[in-house]
């Protein structure tokens, strides 16, 4: 039975590989393979720009982090897919042609963009995939515990309804992006704790996670079971829970039912403050992005045994079985300790949260 430590606060869960000696910090090529030394370069495709943590945390933490193991040498070469697969077939292309060292991709299409991780393989560039977990031969995959993400969204939902959850609840799920294999894992998750708890009045696949397409979809469920019948609403990112909330003030009702999300964007977390969204699911970017570029300098310059201590888990993709990985746990994030993850881990300051428009709301929290 999975445990879900939904209170714990992310700093608990800081890597320390690093600090523990499993990858030293100063990049010394002393212990690498005399074929790659630090002057390396990475290269960094992610998927979208609708969510700012890509542009705002993982990229520049890796390449600060690239840069700290390889004595300022290695590099990363950084491109964004904008949501578009064939974008980044084109970009992940231009950066085998360009031989670079390693390649840490974030599909947009996680079978869309196989053979190209396959033509990688055959140019012996390995690849890590990053946050979403790709097909084809990759060498490694850093995450989160995703089905733990939505059964900690199932679960915090539930107790948000409190003695309201019982079979009759409806529920409506507004899911993430078909082609976006986590989307499937945080819903499995989100079901294994909902089912035979609630009703599922309505639910969606919500392509490329669009924040626009969540809130059409939120006036369809509106209109179809009525905006008093509705009892919680599973949303699976912030994104898509500002476009619920927007659906359900412009359908007139006044007492927001719990809504759920994931990723603490700064957005969301104000929303907390002010009661509009109920929780989002902090992931500690620092953590993951760390994760990643260790592992991918351990990788192209044959550390074996810190590649090995840095991905003890392992996962099946469809295509690939008991691929090497680490996966970090993630935090519920509700009006409670919004201090002990985001603000301790130094993500937003309580200046950014406690902007003027909810400076009250913060200081009934103590946010200040």
């Amino acid at each position: 039975m999975r445990r879900i430590a939904i209170s714990v606060a992310a700093s608990t869960m800081t890597l320390s590989l690093a600090g523990c000696g499993v990858l030293d910090a100063t990049g010394d090529g002393a212990n690498a393979s005399p074929s790659k030394g630090n002057d390396i370069t990475v290269g960094l495709l992610l998927p979208e720009k609708a969510n700012t943590r890509y542009d705002k945390f993982d990229y520049p933490i890796i390449k600060t982090q690239v840069a700290a193991l390889t004595k300022k040498q290695g590099k990363v070469e950084y491109e964004n897919a904008d949501a578009d697969a064939s974008k980044q077939t084109s970009q992940m292309q231009q950066m085998i042609d360009e031989k670079v060292d390693v390649i840490l991709v974030d599909a947009v299409d996680s079978h869309a963009i196989a053979a190209e991780v396959q033509k990688a393989k055959d140019a012996g560039i390995p690849v890590i995939a990053y946050d979403r977990l790709a097909e084809g031969p990759i060498d490694a995959y850093v995450s989160f515990d995703n089905e733990l993400v939505g059964e900690v969204q199932g679960r915090t939902l539930l107790e948000a309804l409190g003695s309201n959850a019982d079979s009759s609840s409806k529920i409506v799920m507004v899911n993430g992006s078909p082609t976006d294999p986590n989307a499937k894992q945080f819903k499995e998750g989100a079901l294994s704790e909902l089912t035979g708890k609630v009703t599922i009045g309505a639910t969606y696949d919500t392509t490329d996670w669009k924040p626009e397409l969540a809130e059409t979809e939120m006036t369809k469920a509106l209109n179809a079971i009525g905006k008093n019948n509705i009892a919680g609403v599973y949303a699976a990112n912030d994104g898509m829970a500002g476009g619920v909330i927007k659906a359900l003030k412009a359908a007139g009702v006044t007492s927001l039912p719990p809504v759920t999300g994931q990723d603490a964007e700064l957005d969301a977390v104000q929303r907390i403050v002010a009661g509009e969204q109920y929780m989002s699911v902090y992931k500690a970017y620092p953590d993951e992005a760390q994760a990643a570029a260790q592992m991918a300098v351990a990788k192209v310059q044959g550390r074996d045994i810190q590649f090995d201590a840095l991905t003890q888990d392992k996962v099946d993709s469809p295509t690939t079985k008991s691929i090497p990985s680490k996966l970090i746990q993630p935090t519920a994030l509700t009006k409670s300790n919004i201090k002990s993850t985001v603000v301790a881990d130094g993500i937003y300051t309580v200046g950014d949260i406690c902007t003027a428009k909810y400076k009250a709301a913060c200081a009934t929290l103590g946010l200040k």
